[in-house]
């Protein structure tokens, strides 16, 4: 074969590369309705707001709190499940600079030396002969596809985990969001608890010397030490609920949250802004789990190609050129020159039926995407759902609540003046006291839920990504940066 033979099989390895045997991928239609709840999804945007998408907004937006937002900042440089989600990154993007660099020949450096003693009539003969050159060794010919095929499903496989290290960083942002504003609800609780035991306190001493003095029963006496000891019973409980707070937020951070940065109290907490859902279902697709299982369907799909290439020929090439000579102070004289290229074929006749077994198996793992793909969805779906439905009903419950507290607080008021004017007993006061502290603890819990929930929808929609491009930006940039370094693929 002749040089001009091997530029030819090259130059139509080139022109064939582009051939492929996978599937055309067409994205499976969603499973879900093509609406959100409207009813629950439809709001009026606060004056001199406008609606955002919550994908497109950045976290630093949506959280305005400025303590928050550095407790935030710490969690994103030290939390663990992050940098493990980050090197899994780069170890995808490795692999593929692995799978691409297949695509390309692999030229080698070789050096050798040999001499052989033959006998012939009883005298010695020795032949020596040195060699350099530069070649390609085993070069595959991708003309169907099979190299472009496993090319691809490994750039999809580094696409899914840099929408997994998204997802990843979405929860973290919320769940550090989450638990900093229990943190903060805790610690208003404690506050009222304190508050209620100075209270309590107050009245029992008071109690204490009317009963010394006759005017007070012992009745009244113990009622309002049974409500003392049950304050401080409540103390103790949310001191030991924030310092478990305080836990769970440094390991969530990674680090020791400083104490400049902890709420004071939820009050003291801006509240995130708020957000409208929207009425299309699509939103949802820009999720990055949803973009991770869907990049993991294209990988699935891009396997097929590289099965169905497995039951045609495999063509390598192969070639050198270099220096010959029996001597090797001459090796790099004129006529020493000396070049060889061989090409190889493999066919496929019989494999047992392991190529048909592949293929099949390739075209589950395909149909095992599709069906994580869709669940992704429709999980997507629920959590958006059931984020809008809970939502109007913190709403109506917030209300409420604040209603039965001022009723409650009235209610108070009237019992205590009753009680110290002689009209009533201290147990009407007792009962108005445990009923207006249990009706100001479910309003902070409520305060909190409905916070919460917003984070929760904020997060179910694909927000909290760190104001970075939305995940569907031309992937040509990513791809640029899978193969930064290419260069040295080789090395």
């Amino acid at each position: 074969m002749g040089k001009h033979s091997f530029i030819m099989m090259a130059g139509l390895a080139a022109l064939l590369g582009g051939c492929s045997l996978a599937p055309k991928y067409t994205r499976p239609e969603p499973p879900i309705p093509s609406q959100l709840p409207h009813n629950q999804a439809k709001r009026e945007a606060a004056p001199g707001q406008e609606e955002s998408v919550p994908a497109e907004m950045g976290w630093r937006e949506f959280f305005p709190d400025k303590r928050l937002q550095q407790v935030i900042e710490l969690a994103l440089d030290n939390n663990r499940d992050l940098r493990v989600a980050a090197l899994n990154i780069n170890k995808a993007r490795a692999l593929y600079r692995i799978q691409r660099s297949e695509q390309l020949p692999t030229v080698g450096a070789t050096a050798g030396g040999s001499r052989q003693e033959m006998v012939f009539d009883n005298q010695s003969i020795a032949i020596e002969q040195y060699t350099v050159g530069l070649g390609v060794t085993s070069w595959e010919l991708d003309i169907f596809g099979r190299i472009r095929s496993l090319k691809e499903a490994a750039l999809q496989q580094f696409f899914a985990t840099r929408y997994a290290r998204s997802a990843t960083r979405i929860s973290l942002v919320a769940a550090v969001a989450e638990s900093y504003m229990g943190l903060a609800a805790d610690a208003e609780s404690l506050d009222l608890a304190r508050s209620i035991l100075a209270a309590t306190t107050k009245n029992f001493e008071l109690i204490q010397r009317s009963y010394q003095l006759g005017v007070a029963s012992e009745l009244d006496l113990r009622q309002a030490k049974s409500q003392m000891e049950a304050a401080m019973r409540d103390v103790d409980a949310y001191e030991a609920q924030v310092a478990t707070d305080r836990h769970a937020l440094d390991l969530l951070v990674g680090a020791t949250v400083p104490e400049n940065l902890a709420p004071e109290s939820l009050a003291s907490v801006r509240p995130p802004r708020d957000i409208s859902a929207g009425l299309s279902s699509e939103v949802l697709l820009q999720r990055p789990d949803i973009l991770m299982a869907e990049s993991q369907l294209k990988a699935m799909n891009a396997n097929i190609g590289a099965a169905r290439a497995a039951f045609f020929p495999r063509i390598a090439l192969t070639g050198d050129v270099g220096r010959i000579s029996s001597e090797l102070s001459g090796l790099f004289d004129s006529g020493t020159g000396t070049w060889n290229v061989a090409a190889q074929a493999v066919l496929p006749i019989f494999t047992g039926g392991a190529n048909r077994a592949n293929l099949a198996a390739a075209k589950v793992d395909r149909d095992i995407a599709v069906a994580r793909y869709e669940k992704a969805i429709q999980t997507a779906f629920r959590e958006v759902s059931d984020a809008l439905s809970l939502r109007q009903s913190l709403d109506k419950q917030l209300r409420s609540q604040q209603a039965l507290t001022n009723a409650l607080a009235k209610s108070y008021s009237l019992s205590d003046a009753r009680y110290k004017q002689g009209i009533d007993s201290y147990l009407g006061v007792l009962i108005s006291q445990q009923s207006l502290d249990g009706a100001r603890q479910g309003l902070v819990r409520l305060r909190l839920a409905r916070l919460v929930n917003l984070v929760e929808l904020y997060k179910a929609l694909g927000g909290g990504d760190l104001e970075q491009s939305p995940p569907d930006e031309p992937r040509q940039a990513e791809v640029q940066q899978a193969t930064e370094g290419a260069s040295n693929d080789n090395k």
